[in-house]
């Protein structure tokens, strides 16, 4: 409570009520104490704060949630003024293809990559985003010439189940829970597997949530509330917007219950995680420090990624003055990214250049 609520409910307190709220207010007994009236203004200032924060909840859920523009192979971004200027300043890394590997002469590339959105199509069910056999196989190319990191929302163990791949790095619950390949990997220094957790003393708090949130929102059709091991994601793909606002006010109720945790969003899905400061920025940097890259002028990080999430990691690297973001995205949007790519599709196609440039590079290198 601010000095100035204070006032109020002192002034309220000596003048009376009736002297400071409308006849229209709640009825107020003559045998009110002081406490029961202050605690009675209280309880509105936080009714009539909570009401807001919903409705500001619900427009950054309409924000970070744009109309999704059916895949095609004839998609593109629609043709405006704004996203000519947008594209200017974000150029399809598809065509900027042989500027980029003309940067990295001399230099070890680095692979971050997104799941949901940059590997596999944006589903309504998040269980049954799958990742295609094509993009595996490209994935499993790329991660034989550069070392690459799989960065993600989700549990580390989920998209391992999608992704099956043993030589990669994997770094779930946006990045606080970090393993590298259990085998000999020659990118890795030493024999032992990179495993860093960030917010292990989190686990128990992340489950009562989880357990809390399951049933508050169980009332609500069309979400989906998933544990992502240090998050919980609460997923309103499937939400009619009418319940939008009744959503964010089961997911309010019970975080005012855990003021260690945190609200963050991404499309289409509302992620309470907890308030350390960690992130898929800082995920990038502890493994580029694991591969010894810490402070290597030697390696360029590129990252790929279409959520509010990697916003963070292509903040590092734009800060680093190293590597570069590379936003997947139909529609325009704020970024650090330097370069983009429409749908998962492109990222593939980008992917596959990439093993098909470094092979011919080795090649001309043995006939040099």
């Amino acid at each position: 409570m601010t000095n100035q609520q204070n006032v109020v409910v002192l002034d309220v307190i000596s003048r009376g009520v009736s002297n400071v709220l409308p006849r229209s207010s709640l009825p107020v007994p003559k045998s009110f104490s002081p406490q029961d009236l202050k605690m009675l203004l209280m309880k509105r200032f936080e009714a009539e704060n909570g009401g807001a924060k919903i409705s500001a909840w619900v427009d950054s859920m309409r924000a970070s949630s744009p109309t999704r523009i059916k895949s095609s192979t004839t998609a593109s971004l629609p043709e405006t003024d704004d996203t000519s200027s947008w594209i200017v300043h974000h150029p399809s890394a598809l065509s900027m293809f042989e500027q980029i590997v003309a940067g990295s002469k001399g230099k070890q590339i680095v692979m971050f990559l997104d799941y949901d959105g940059t590997l596999s199509p944006i589903v309504e069910d998040p269980d049954q985003a799958f990742m295609p056999k094509e993009m595996r196989a490209t994935v499993r190319d790329v991660a034989r010439y550069f070392p690459t990191a799989i960065v993600t929302g989700r549990c580390r163990d989920k998209v391992y189940s999608f992704v099956k791949l043993a030589g990669l790095y994997y770094a779930g619950s946006h990045g606080m829970d970090i393993k590298g390949p259990s085998k000999s990997c020659k990118y890795k220094k030493g024999n032992q597997g990179v495993l860093f957790q960030a917010a292990s003393e989190f686990l128990p708090m992340i489950d009562e949530v989880y357990k809390d949130l399951v049933e508050k929102t169980k009332s609500i059709p069309g979400t989906k509330v998933e544990n992502n091991k240090f998050c919980v994601s609460v997923h309103f793909r499937c939400v009619d917007e009418k319940s939008w606002a009744a959503l964010a006010e089961q997911v309010r109720s019970v975080l005012n219950h855990y003021p260690k945790l945190k609200l963050t969003q991404g499309r289409k899905v509302l992620e309470i995680r907890p308030t350390i400061k960690w992130d898929k920025g800082r995920a990038l940097e502890f493994l580029l420090e694991s591969l010894g890259y810490a402070n290597s002028t030697n390696v360029l990080p590129v990252y790929i990624g279409d959520d509010r999430s990697d916003e963070d990691a292509f903040k590092v690297l734009r800060e680093r003055g190293q590597g570069f973001g590379i936003l997947v995205s139909k529609l325009p949007k704020e970024t650090n990214a330097s370069y983009s790519l429409q749908e998962p599709s492109e990222v593939k196609e980008f992917l596959k250049r990439l093993v098909d440039w470094k092979k011919m590079s080795q090649r001309a290198a043995k006939c040099a």
